[in-house]
């Protein structure tokens, strides 16, 4: 199974990016995945940044990106991806995605990264 994340990049300060984060491998159904996306900034440790359910698809989001981010998930194409809006200096890090099994005993899967990097 392989998580492949994209979309990362330099942006300004209130600008925005949409980070994709692609599933693939023999037999990986994105369906019975819950996706996350991380972040891990220099000298921090990696912090859950949102969440979205495998089915209903319903959402989470940390304090700090709420009202700002938006993880939606198109199972079509088995990806999940992150919309973020009105981009912040702290927002600059290393963002991952993971996905979840909904299975109990099913491995979990992180991607390589994709860095973020908000500055003027």
């Amino acid at each position: 199974v392989q998580l492949v994340e994209s979309g990362g990049g330099l942006v300004q300060p209130g600008g925005s990016l949409r980070l994709s984060c692609a599933a693939s491998g023999s037999g990986f159904t994105f369906r019975r995945y819950i996706m996350s996306w991380y972040r891990q900034a220099p000298g921090k440790e990696r912090e859950l940044v949102a969440t979205i359910t495998s089915v209903v698809g319903r959402t989470n989001y940390a304090d700090s990106v709420k009202g700002r981010f938006t993880i939606f998930r198109d199972s079509a194409k088995n990806t999940v991806y992150l919309q973020m809006n009105s981009l912040k200096p702290e927002d600059t890090a290393v963002y991952y995605c993971k996905a979840v099994p909904t299975r109990p005993g099913e491995p979990d899967y992180w991607g390589q990264g994709t860095q973020v990097t908000v500055s003027s």
